[in-house]
């Protein structure tokens, strides 16, 4: 049993001491920024993942549409505003994310008359899905 012991203690120092020195050697630790339980994500065998970007001029803004599935919208610069049908307006900041959930209509804009927007967008859905869909403004 002593030995246990010793081979437990003997481990967590170290354990300890390598998280230790990682940190002082410059480790990476992620920071979370956005965490959301979504539904509508695909169930297939197979799924395609996206990542893409978007820049927007000043008071520039996307056709109004709906997606198939979620997507997860991270603001690089500038502030990114986002009308849903049925729900008011969300204004999202560089350095902030946000999650466009499936099957709402909506459109997004750049409020500014100065900035420009740039936008990372990353989903996943059924393979050869159409990133979203047209529709028409009510």
């Amino acid at each position: 049993m002593n030995k246990w012991r010793s081979f437990c203690l003997g481990f967590l120092v170290l354990l300890v001491g390598s998280t230790a020195m990682a940190q002082e050697q410059g480790a990476i630790k992620p920071q979370l920024l956005l965490s959301q339980i979504v539904q509508g994500m695909p169930k297939g065998e197979k799924q395609e993942v996206r990542v893409l970007t978007a820049n927007f001029k000043p008071r520039d803004q996307t056709m109004f549409h709906t997606h198939q599935f979620p997507v997860t919208v991270y603001v690089l610069e500038g502030a990114f505003t986002l009308e849903m049908e049925g729900r008011e307006p969300v204004t999202v900041k560089a350095g902030q994310a946000i999650v466009m959930p499936s099957h709402v209509k909506m459109t997004g804009y750049n409020r500014s008359s100065t900035d420009p927007l740039r936008l990372v967008l990353f989903n996943v859905s059924d393979p050869g899905t159409p990133y979203l869909e047209p529709v028409q403004q009510p």
